[in-house]
């Protein structure tokens, strides 16, 4: 609530008494709704109709630990299931017919590849840089492997280690050459942040393949001094958006292209003595597009006065957004990507 702002109800200073933002640290959006004012980039794109911002999205018995949330977000999977593919990594397996979709097609600019990138028979690949990754392919021995013959019918282990490590280098070879063609001439932000999202928007510029790309940005768990801490997050990740955004505008992508923002969960309602706030349920997520069914606030904002035990309750599942992306945007079936039904939105 520190992010999408209800400033005209009493009952958020009144449970933010310390950390409640007003005035000129606040950006109005409607008249009972604002933006952060770090947000100013992100401010931009809802008054160009460009952003659709979805409200009290979570699911049913949430889970407060960082490490539990994430893997139900990435794998789609119920409060208590547990499941060892991601949710595009599924989607990834339905692209395998006489042979499985190549690692690029879902990249993640990153060391190592989350879970909402690994199917059952396929997965992405993860990287933070394409000329390290390339640099890293390159070496004669595993050059000679990756393209030597390999037959070993009766032994599939290592059968399957070599054509991950032949894929692999061709993926690093694909993608290094994809990253040369375009080089972008917008100002991005000077963080690491901004550094990996500028390479995914040369990507996509230069016309490569790769149907989802994954990235994750660090520092919103502000259980202490908040208000600093959060802004400078918040305005790390709003102007690198806008200068994605602009960069995809400048050469005709950005209709093509979604930006989706999540959290595994959200903050409590209620400040703790440390002028923060500790781990909660229902969130808000960010879709931004050229071409938004609805833009603007998609849904009702939270009600502040129905609080389940201190925290927000949740009108929208998750795996909604997640159906959405996947019939409307992906082109799947998502019930059997997503292993049940889910009513799509109407975002996109």
């Amino acid at each position: 609530m520190n992010c999408i702002v209800p400033f005209k109800n009493d009952l958020y200073y009144k449970l933010r008494p310390g950390i409640g933002l007003k005035d000129e640290a606040i950006i109005g959006l409607t008249d009972e709704v604002a933006i952060n004012a770090k947000m100013l980039g992100l401010a931009d794109l809802y008054n160009q109709g460009y952003l659709s911002i979805i409200n009290n999205v979570g699911y049913p018995d949430p889970n407060r630990s960082h490490f539990r949330s994430t893997d139900i977000w990435h794998s789609a999977s119920d409060e208590n299931q547990y499941l060892n593919t991601g949710w595009i990594g599924r989607y990834l397996d339905t692209l395998c017919t006489d042979q499985c979709a190549v690692p690029h097609s879902a990249i993640e600019l990153d060391d190592t590849l989350s879970l909402v990138l690994k199917g059952e028979k396929t997965k992405g690949i993860a990287f933070h840089d394409p000329k390290v990754l390339y640099l890293a392919t390159q070496n004669e021995l595993i050059q000679k492997i990756s393209k030597s013959g390999h037959d070993l019918e009766h032994d599939a282990l290592p059968d399957f280690l070599h054509r991950t490590l032949r894929d692999t280098t061709q993926s690093a070879e694909y993608i290094y050459e994809k990253s040369k063609i375009y080089k972008s001439q917008v100002i991005y932000p000077t963080s690491e942040f901004a550094k990996r999202m500028k390479s995914i928007a040369e990507l996509i510029c230069s016309g490569s393949e790769t149907q989802v790309y994954f990235i994750s940005l660090p520092g919103f768990d502000t259980h202490a001094a908040q208000i600093g801490m959060h802004s400078r997050v918040l305005e790390t990740y709003s102007q690198t958006i806008k200068a994605f955004v602009d960069d995809l505008k400048a050469n005709n992508l950005f209709d093509d292209t979604v930006i989706f923002t999540f959290s595994e969960f959200g903050r409590r309602v209620k400040q703790n003595a440390s002028k923060g706030t500790d781990h909660g349920t229902a969130n808000n997520v960010y879709i931004i597009n050229g071409k938004l069914n609805k833009p603007g606030i998609y849904n009702e904002m939270p009600d502040l006065e129905n609080l389940d035990q201190g925290d927000l309750k949740y009108s929208i599942d998750f795996r909604q957004v997640y159906a959405t992306l996947l019939e409307k945007t992906l082109q799947k079936k998502s019930e059997l990507i997503l292993g049940k039904s889910f009513t799509p939105l109407d975002f996109i």
